[in-house]
């Protein structure tokens, strides 16, 4: 008998997409469904970067630098560096989408059976990156009492061992929208700095920031060598297509290291390195009002959750997301629920299940993740969906 992998049967499936299925049923049924379960923003990509691709002129599409365009990487110096962040095109790994960057980075750091500390909830797909490279997730509860906040260094300290070998963090979150604070940040520092760890930093929303500053992890000092920085240009130019990312470190060894990896892949996608070039000759300007949309939808969405009975949603500080807490009994079979059996003049919603944010089993079965990507008219329609489903939903608690 042929046989499947154990890593093939440890894979997760995502819990962001694994209830497709139902959402295409419903819509067969002719059930309009507002999509609140994925971070696909509908801000259109910038013209001149799609302009970059069309005008693009070469005779054979040849592969890049394993490292990237040479460049593009000189350009993205010039956008770091207006975040605060001096790094050179030597020190910036070009990678496709940042998930690339997040498996690199496991890979070039850690041996099968090491750990590395996530907070949960957390983006699902780093427990996928951590099955391809054999590594192990130990996760530290945040809670949504007090808006996901860094969990304390005393929950840090219990969870280390002699496997830990570092720390993911996502700053703003994804699914929590919490933008980690100078202080937090500093708190990490310290940690990786007693315990000799890797701090793998996830910021692409970055841009995403409605209240205080983002603080990187590359504006930390004394920890060059412990950062890797994972990037993207997904979210920040509306551009998840393209598939590039960047891995950004100023650790020499690691970069040689992780080199190989990227020699291995060959390189990263041509055309949507154009496009990335020239998104960074946007105006600095260009993202203030997709700024001030997100915020008001997340003002939007965050004012109607809190005032449907038994509900709780905490402010966001960044990113797109927003985590709810619902009177329900079961998240995954509420959100299933809403696709199969539940319509409101013949429209429902899709949500995202807490559950498959946690790494610990049995927490998110009351919460959900709203990604407030729809424009403010959609998305009062769809907290109507969701206001009237709390009524009928036979699992109510």
């Amino acid at each position: 008998m042929l046989t499947i992998s154990n890593r093939g049967l440890q894979m997760p499936a995502s819990p962001i997409r694994k209830l497709v299925p139902y959402a295409e049923a419903a819509k067969k049924k002719g059930t309009k469904v507002y999509h609140l379960n994925i971070g696909q923003p509908d801000i259109e990509t910038p013209k001149q970067c799609l302009d970059a691709v069309r005008h693009a002129d070469f005779k054979v599409l040849e592969y890049s630098h394993s490292a990237g365009n040479e460049s593009y990487r000189k350009k993205l110096t010039q956008y770091y560096k207006k975040c605060g962040i001096n790094v050179t095109a030597e020190q910036i790994i070009i990678t496709t989408g940042g998930s690339e960057a997040i498996i690199f980075g496991f890979m070039a750091c850690m041996d099968a059976g090491d750990e590395v500390i996530i907070p949960e909830p957390f983006y699902a797909n780093y427990n996928g990156f951590a099955v391809e490279a054999g590594v192990t997730v130990i996760p530290i509860t945040s809670s949504i009492e007090n808006g996901f906040a860094l969990p304390p260094i005393e929950e840090f300290e219990k969870a280390i061992t002699p496997k830990t070998k570092g720390i993911v963090i996502c700053n703003p979150n994804n699914p929590t929208g919490y933008l980690y604070s100078a202080a937090e940040m500093e708190v990490l520092k310290q940690i990786i700095i007693k315990h000799n760890l890797y701090l793998f930093a996830d910021e692409a929303y970055r841009e995403f920031c409605y209240e205080g500053t983002h603080t990187s992890a590359m504006h930390l000092t004394g920890v060059d060598d412990n950062v890797i920085l994972m990037d993207t240009i997904s979210k920040r130019y509306s551009a998840c297509g393209g598939r590039i990312g960047a891995f950004v470190t100023k650790n020499k060894n690691l970069l040689a290291a992780t080199m190989k990896f990227a020699q291995a892949r060959l390189s990263p996608p041509s055309f949507a390195q154009i496009l990335g070039e020239a998104a960074v000759d946007l105006p600095d300007d260009y993202f203030d009002t997709t700024k001030a949309e997100y915020k008001l939808r997340r003002d939007t969405i965050v004012k109607r959750l809190n005032k449907i009975p038994g509900v709780f949603c905490p402010n966001p500080g960044g990113a797109f997301y927003a985590m709810a807490k619902l009177p329900i009994d079961d998240s995954d079979t509420f959100c299933q629920w809403l696709l199969e059996s539940f319509s409101y003049n013949n429209k429902t919603v899709m949500l995202a299940p807490a559950t498959g944010f946690y790494g610990t089993p049995g927490l998110g079965k009351q919460e959900v993740r709203l990604a407030y990507v729809l424009n403010t008219n959609d998305i009062n329609a769809a907290m109507d969906c969701l206001e009237k489903a709390l009524e009928e939903y036979p699992g109510r608690v």
